[in-house]
């Protein structure tokens, strides 16, 4: 997993409410067995109404998502988050997420920030024109107009996020104590040892 430490670029102005993770990836593309390619089938349904957001060309490639309240709600669907990521977002704004969705996309390395209603208003309107800029360390989103939100995050997904760690780089950094353990144990309990 890659380190996030700031996000800046344009953002996807969607702000729909109650989108659920079949919204997000629709059921037909679960039966992959690989995380490539989940992008192409990411909000499908909507991408068949006209003027969507989605294809619109400035918004290809933008690595920030604006959301509505209650979003990844549904069934717990890994997927979503791993077709969020295929289609380069890195990190959703919305007003709140889903839990199992929130976990997911931590899980995955995307950043989910919880902001007022109002400050989701502003940045819908700035995002029709201009980049935002995400800083995880000072926990802010601000835009070229001198708007300044600022947002709560757990500090243990904090450091999991900057440092780019999931949970096997986070047992990969304690790999010395795992070993002097297994030497103690091998040392102290001889026979509970695999022979060879």
């Amino acid at each position: 997993m890659r380190g996030i430490s700031k996000v800046i670029g344009r953002a996807i102005p969607f702000g729909r409410k109650n989108v659920d993770t079949d919204v997000i990836i629709p059921a037909k593309w679960l039966k992959t067995i690989t995380r490539e390619g989940l992008g192409q089938g990411a909000f499908e349904t909507v991408r068949r109404e006209a003027d969507n957001v989605f294809d619109h060309a400035e918004y290809a490639g933008a690595p920030i998502l604006i959301a509505g309240d209650n979003f990844g709600c549904g069934s717990s669907r890994e997927h979503a988050a791993w077709a969020l990521l295929d289609m380069g977002v890195t990190a959703v704004i919305a007003p709140s997420f889903s839990d199992i969705f929130s976990s997911n996309a931590f899980k995955n390395g995307i950043l989910t920030i919880e902001l007022p209603q109002g400050a989701i208003d502003r940045l819908m309107e700035v995002t029709a024109t201009d980049p935002i800029d995400i800083d995880l360390d000072s926990q802010t989103v601000t835009t070229p107009f001198q708007d300044r939100f600022e947002f709560a995050i757990d500090p243990f997904r904090k450091n999991c996020l900057i440092n780019g760690l999931d949970e096997i780089g986070m047992t990969m950094e304690r790999d010395d104590a795992i070993a002097a353990y297994e030497a103690g144990l091998s040392a102290d309990k001889p026979w509970q040892q695999p022979r060879s």
